[in-house]
């Protein structure tokens, strides 16, 4: 019995054909996605499509498209050996993440994927794309099981985890990178699974989260910052939990005012998470003096979390944890999403 995949198309490029009578861009059928891409003829799985009503933008992916992803995966989870997510490239990284966090559990496939150039295209990305992304999604080891088990998003011959990447070109074929891990599987001749980085949930039941709590703010340091322009992103009335995109390892400038912005809003109950904005590397509070603030006032290591990864996170967290659940969540790998 062939393996069955669902295809989701949310929109973006991937789905957009030329209209051969006004010459712009538009959607197709999805259902009629046989006729755009033959070759999916010759894979050995069944698949079935559904798109969201009106396709969105990646630019206005926001949680509530997040959670009805969410809802379309859990509703379909026991009919089919994986999913494939079809998604706009800008907010790719922060639908995978944002995913990730809402599955409990997860056991089969979700692979996100898009394209630079239009499917209709001549030299499009999507067609790969899209037929490789299906091959993984149906993918089983020799006992049967799915090798892949996470959100992972596959673009242009790499296969990487969710909520390890960002989108690292706006031109490039080759536009997600995942900085801090080294990517799932290889797609050559054959597709490579790097076995040993795959994740494994631990939890039996699979269950999905639909809550976010988007009172999150996030600020990228930068030298000279003028610090009154971001008060009211300290305002506990408004925020709840804060990103911080610090220098190097972590670093900050040396600042009362600022000191004192984040010892109020701590105190106040509020969460600050600080990551790096390098792209690669990771944050170690106190290894340099200008970063020993932040871990007397107990603003949360984020590793080498990903922005996409801790603006998901703590959206995530802070919307069913008390203030302590939420910093011990934050303080610890739940999905494969950093390391300490």
């Amino acid at each position: 019995m062939n393996p069955n995949v669902l295809i989701i198309y949310t929109g973006g490029t991937i789905g957009m054909i030329n209209d051969p009578q006004t010459g712009e861009l538009r959607s197709f059928d999805f259902n009629l996605i046989d006729q755009h891409v033959p070759e999916l003829n010759r894979l050995k799985v069944e698949m079935d499509t559904v798109s969201f009503e009106k396709p969105i933008d990646s630019s206005n992916m926001n949680p509530e498209h997040w959670i009805r992803i969410g809802e379309l995966i859990e509703s379909n989870y026991e009919q089919y050996d994986g999913f494939v997510v079809l998604h706009g490239s800008d907010t790719m990284a922060y639908t995978a993440s944002a995913l990730s966090f809402m599955f409990e559990g997860l056991k089969k496939p979700v692979i996100l994927t898009g394209s630079q150039l239009p499917i209709g295209t001549i030299r499009t990305d999507g067609k790969e794309n899209l037929i490789t992304a299906i091959e993984i999604a149906a993918s089983k080891d020799d006992s049967g099981e799915p090798i892949i088990q996470e959100v992972a998003i596959y673009f242009e011959y790499h296969l990487y985890r969710g909520n390890r990447s960002t989108k690292d070109s706006a031109s490039n074929f080759e536009a997600i990178k995942s900085p801090n891990l080294v990517e799932l599987a290889t797609a050559g001749v054959h597709i490579e699974y790097h076995r040993k980085m795959l994740y494994r949930s631990k939890v039996s039941e699979f269950s999905v989260q639909k809550t976010f709590n988007e009172r999150v703010g996030l600020i990228k340091l930068y030298p000279g910052i003028d610090l009154s322009i971001y008060k009211s992103v300290f305002d506990r009335s408004k925020v709840d939990g804060i990103v911080l995109e610090t220098f190097g390892a972590g670093n900050a400038p040396a600042s009362t005012e600022f000191e004192r912005l984040c010892t109020e809003f701590i105190s106040d109950g509020g969460i600050i998470l600080n990551i790096t904005q390098c792209s690669s590397g990771k944050v170690k509070h106190g290894m340099y003096e200008t970063s020993s603030m932040f871990k007397k006032l107990g603003v949360v290591s984020g590793g080498d979390m990903t922005t996409e990864a801790a603006v998901t996170k703590m959206m995530a967290v802070l919307a069913k944890e008390s203030r302590d659940e939420a910093l011990d969540l934050l303080s610890r790998n739940t999905r494969g999403e950093v390391a300490y």
